[in-house]
Formats: structure tokens, C-alpha cells, sequence
């Protein structure tokens, strides 16, 4: 006999929204949060960046968002979509690649089509889930609002994603250093790195994507890294093994040898899992970059099946 359980899923990105739409599609009683003022996740631009560029700051003003205005798809949309439901080419943006906001239509169509936004609360904060003895109680606070509203739930589905709490690299020798830090969650345009000397570190996808963008405007443009996982040479970039310090005349060094002067470091060095939100006394834990312990990297074996992260693997074609 089918038995319908509350579930309350934290956050209406590409992750939430499809959990969301199995648990619909079971007949389970579903409450979808989102602190955003609408659905898509890391997929809705946001042209603000946090107060401190280097995310560092526990006090800063946090920005969820990680886009820049450029964006682009670095996977077709045939990898896009989803088994039932196929990222179709439209009039808006018809490219084999599209644009970020035509990925953002596609979810919000995907939203609508099953009924996820229905049960969808926005500009809702989740600000703790704890286990109380066999129930999930989740706080949250609606913007504009300065009460916390308390739920019960039976199972809580943590879709809140993983890029958007920046992780940076230490340098030594930093202290040394007077130009511009920052890192790419906090890239949205080329603009202010016109005739600039810029250092990236790191080659994965955002650092391909800024090191295309600010090449027309930069005076130079230097990539640090351990490896070229893309295979990919970009003319007039300058590439080097990892900074090695920063000298005390302000110099960076490389390990490769080489030095230079820049204006600016862009580190390209990817994000933290972070549940700030998560109280179950240290059963699911974050180290080294590792969520677990996770069954299939989704359950943890000892409060299976009632509390589950969807979207915590990487290195996939997530959807």
C-alpha cells in the first residue's frame, strides 16, 4: 500500500526541481524552499558580487549566484536534458550551446510543466534542519519577514548545491602582495581588467571561460596550473606551472621559475560543500572535499531513507 510522506526539498535548482517532480510523480507531499525569487538555482544570473571579493570574510554580504553575463553552456543541450524531458532548440536561442538564460527557461518550463513551482516557497531561507527523534523539523525565514517559521517533516532532500561558497588557494607570501584578489564567484564582465597584467589560477571550466573573456581587453593574461585537463592552448595566453610565493617586491613567482608583475589574481580554484544549515551531530560530515558518509553519494546509511543530497558528485554530466 502506497504511503505518502512529507519531504521537504532545500533548494529549486536543476537538482531540486527533478527530485521534487519524482516525489510529485509518487504522490508525496512536497515543499520545495528557495531562497532565490525564482526557481534555477545557480542558473539565475545575478549581477551583484559578494563585499569581499575573495569570499573570505565571514561577515560579507553573500551572493548566491556564481554567472557571468557572457555564459555559456560547455555541454550540448542533447546532454542537458532529461531522460523524459528534452532541452529543445527554441527561437530565443536556437545554438547547440546556448546562452545561460535560455538553460534558465528551460528549467522554469520544466518547473511549470510538472508542477514544481506549486509547491515551491521563494525567497525562503532555510536556516536549520534537525533530526527530533523520528521527524525532521526545518526553520526558515521568508525575506522581508523577521519570524522563523517552524515545519515537520517525515524526509528533507538537501538540493542546495556546491558553487557557490568559493574556495581559494593559499599562496605564500600573499601578505606581500598590493594588487587585486578575487575569485571567480565574483566575475560577472571584463570591463575593469582593461590593460591589466591578470593571473588565473587554476584551468578548469571558469578559468578557460574568463581567460577567453578578458584576452580582448587585458593587457596580458597568465594561467597558473597544475595541469591542462582540456588539452586546450589559447592563443596569447601565457601559461606556468602554479605560483610558488609572492616575493617581497610584489613579484609572483612560479614554480616553473619564471616571475612577473600583474595587477590582478583571479583564482579559478572551485567551491565548498556547505550545509550551515544541517544539525544531525556530525553523522554526515565535510572533509576534504568529501561528503559522507553516502550511500551511492546520495543516502546516509544511518538515517536512510529519510534524509538524502542529490547533486553532490562533480566530475558528471550532472543532469
Amino acid at each position: 500500500m502506497h504511503r505518502s510522506v512529507k519531504v521537504a526539498v532545500i533548494g529549486a535548482g536543476v537538482s531540486g526541481l527533478v527530485a521534487a517532480r519524482e516525489l510529485l510523480r509518487e504522490r508525496h507531499d512536497v515543499v520545495v524552499y528557495d531562497q532565490n525569487d525564482s526557481v534555477g538555482g545557480n542558473w539565475i544570473y545575478d549581477p551583484r558580487t559578494e563585499s569581499d571579493p575573495l569570499s573570505l570574510d565571514p561577515n560579507r554580504e553573500t551572493v548566491h549566484s556564481s554567472l557571468h553575463v557572457s555564459l555559456r553552456t560547455n555541454l550540448p543541450r542533447a546532454l542537458m536534458s532529461f531522460t523524459d524531458y528534452p532541452f529543445v532548440r527554441t527561437e530565443s536561442d536556437p545554438r547547440t550551446f546556448p546562452r545561460r538564460d535560455e538553460v534558465l527557461r528551460f528549467l522554469n518550463r520544466f518547473a511549470d510543466e510538472f508542477g514544481v513551482r506549486e509547491v515551491t516557497r521563494l525567497k525562503t531561507r532555510v536556516s536549520r534542519v534537525e533530526r527530533v527523534k523520528d521527524e525532521w523539523v526545518v526553520e526558515s525565514m521568508t525575506r522581508g519577514s523577521e519570524s522563523v517559521s517552524r515545519e515537520v517533516f517525515e524526509a528533507v532532500v538537501v538540493c542546495s548545491g556546491h558553487n557557490s561558497v568559493p574556495r581559494v588557494a593559499e599562496i605564500d607570501g600573499i601578505e606581500n602582495w598590493r594588487g587585486y584578489q578575487m575569485h571567480s564567484h565574483n566575475y560577472r564582465a571584463p570591463g575593469r581588467f582593461q590593460d591589466q597584467i591578470v593571473v588565473i589560477v587554476g584551468y578548469g571550466a571558469s578559468a578557460f571561460d574568463i581567460a577567453v573573456d578578458i584576452l580582448p581587453l587585458a593587457k596580458e593574461v597568465h594561467v597558473a596550473t597544475k595541469d591542462n585537463r582540456f588539452g586546450v592552448i589559447l592563443n596569447d595566453v601565457r601559461y606556468h606551472s602554479m605560483i610558488k610565493c609572492v616575493n617581497k617586491d610584489g613579484s609572483i613567482s612560479f614554480q616553473d621559475g619564471s616571475s612577473i608583475f600583474a595587477n590582478t589574481i583571479i583564482y579559478c580554484t572551485g567551491y565548498k560543500y556547505h550545509f550551515p544549515f544541517l544539525d544531525i551531530n556530525g553523522i554526515v560530515t565535510v572533509e576534504d572535499k568529501c561528503v559522507g558518509p553516502l550511500y551511492k553519494h546520495i543516502f546516509a546509511p544511518a538515517l536512510a531513507p529519510s534524509l538524502s543530497f542529490i547533486g553532490i558528485v562533480t566530475k558528471v554530466i550532472v543532469i
